[in-house]
C-alpha cells in the first residue's frame, strides 16, 4: 500500500475542512480534527484518517448529529451520567473526560457515564488526555455484536475497549485494548493490504482458529482476548457501561443498522487529592524498571503500553504522517 507523508497542520486543515462541510460548526470542526490528526500522528492509522470516510457515512446517514453535545441528566457526588445526544463520539468522549477530571480535582475521584452517544474513535486518547493533565484515566465503551462469546457460533458481544493511563515523569503508561485480539480497524487495514494476522484473529465457519482478516470480519467472529476470559471481561464491562449510565447494551445496539447509541462510561483519579504524593513517582518508577529489565528473546525488546508512541509522534511530526495515498485521494476529491 503506498503512502504519502502529510504534514500535521495539513492533515488537520483538510479534515477540518471535511467536517464544516457536513455541517460542523469552526469551533467543534477543529476540535474533532485536532483528534483525528492526532491519532494518525500517534501512529494508531486504524482509527484516523482511514476511519474519517466512515463518520462522514454516519453524519449524512443522520446517525452522527455534528450539533449535539451531552447534556447532564443526574449527579450524586463525584458521579454523574449525561446524555450524549448521538454527537460526535469522539468530543463526546474528550468532554466527559474533561468532565471526570473536574470532578476528580474537587473530589479526589470523578466517574461520569455517557449513554446515547457514538464511536469514540481511538480510545487511546483520552487516557493521554488524563495522563497530560496529571491524572489516572480509565474508560471504556461498548460496542455492537462483534465477537462470539467462548463456544458460540454467532457474535453477542461487543469487543468492548479498555482504557487506563498512568501518569509519570520518565513516561506516561496508557493501555489502549480492545477485548478482541484485533481491532476491527486493524482486520480492515490487514484485509486492505491482502496480508494475515500474525497471530490467530477470529475463528471461522467450523468454528476453527484463522489467522485471515476478511473471514473475521465476514463472520464478526473476533477471537477474544485470553479466550474465554475476554469473553468474561467484554461482558462485565458492557454491563457496567450499560448500568451506570442507563444507556444501551450491546444487545441494544445490535438492533439498529448503523453502530450507533453507545455507552461509555470515564473515571478520572488526582494523585495529589487523594495524597498519593509521597510514593507514586517512586512506586511507578521502580515497577516499570523491574518490568523492562525482563530479558527479551533475541532480536526482540520489552516496551510498556505507550512508550513507543511519542518517538512515533515525534518521528511523525519532523518527516510528516505517513497516509494511504488512495485514503488521502479521496478525502481531498470529496473537498472539492
Amino acid at each position: 500500500m503506498s503512502d504519502l507523508l502529510i504534514p500535521f497542520s495539513e492533515l488537520k486543515k483538510s479534515l477540518q475542512k471535511g467536517l464544516e462541510s457536513v455541517g460542523f460548526s469552526e469551533s467543534k470542526a477543529s476540535q474533532c480534527a485536532e483528534l483525528f490528526a492526532t491519532t494518525d500522528l500517534d501512529g494508531v492509522r486504524s482509527h484516523g484518517i482511514e476511519r474519517f470516510d466512515r463518520l462522514l457515512q454516519y453524519i449524512r446517514a443522520g446517525v452522527v448529529l455534528p450539533d449535539k453535545s451531552p447534556v447532564l441528566l443526574s449527579k450524586a457526588g463525584f458521579f454523574e451520567r449525561w446524555d450524549g445526544q448521538l454527537g460526535p463520539g469522539n468530543l463526546n468522549a474528550q468532554q466527559s473526560m474533561n468532565r471526570a477530571m473536574e470532578l476528580a480535582s474537587e473530589n479526589g475521584i470523578g466517574c461520569v457515564a455517557l449513554a446515547n452517544t457514538n464511536h469514540w474513535m481511538r480510545g487511546g486518547s483520552y487516557g493521554w488526555q488524563a495522563v497530560e493533565q496529571g491524572k489516572i484515566g480509565i474508560c471504556f465503551t461498548n460496542t455492537m455484536p462483534n465477537m462470539p462469546a467462548w463456544d458460540a457460533k454467532e457474535p453477542r458481544l461487543g469487543n468492548n475497549p479498555l482504557v487506563i493511563g498512568i501518569p509519570r515523569e520518565g513516561g506516561h503508561l496508557v493501555l489502549d485494548m480492545a477485548m478482541s485480539q484485533f481491532a476491527y480497524g486493524k482486520l480492515s487495514r490487514l484485509a486492505e493490504a491482502g496480508e494475515q494476522a500474525a497471530f490467530p484473529a477470529g475463528l471461522d465457519e467450523k468454528g476453527n482458529l484463522t489467522h485471515d482478516p476478511k473471514i473475521v470480519m465476514q463472520k464478526q467472529s473476533a477471537l477474544p482476548v485470553g479466550l474465554w476470559k475476554g469473553a468474561g471481561l467484554s461482558l462485565m464491562i458492557d454491563l457496567l457501561a450499560a448500568l451506570l449510565s442507563g444507556g444501551n447494551s450491546t444487545k441494544d445496539i445490535g438492533k439498529a443498522s448503523l453502530e450507533t447509541g453507545l455507552s461509555q462510561v470515564f473515571i478520572a483519579l488526582d494523585p495529589k487529592v487523594l495524597g498519593l504524593e509521597a510514593w507514586f513517582e517512586e512506586k511507578a518508577e521502580a515497577i516499570v524498571e523491574d518490568y523492562l529489565g525482563a530479558e527479551a528473546f533475541a532480536g526482540k525488546s520489552v516496551f510498556y503500553p505507550g512508550q513507543q508512541t511519542m518517538k512515533t509522534r515525534q518521528r511523525n511530526l519532523e518527516h510528516g504522517i505517513p497516509v494511504a495515498k488512495k485514503t488521502w485521494e479521496k478525502l481531498l476529491n470529496e473537498l472539492k
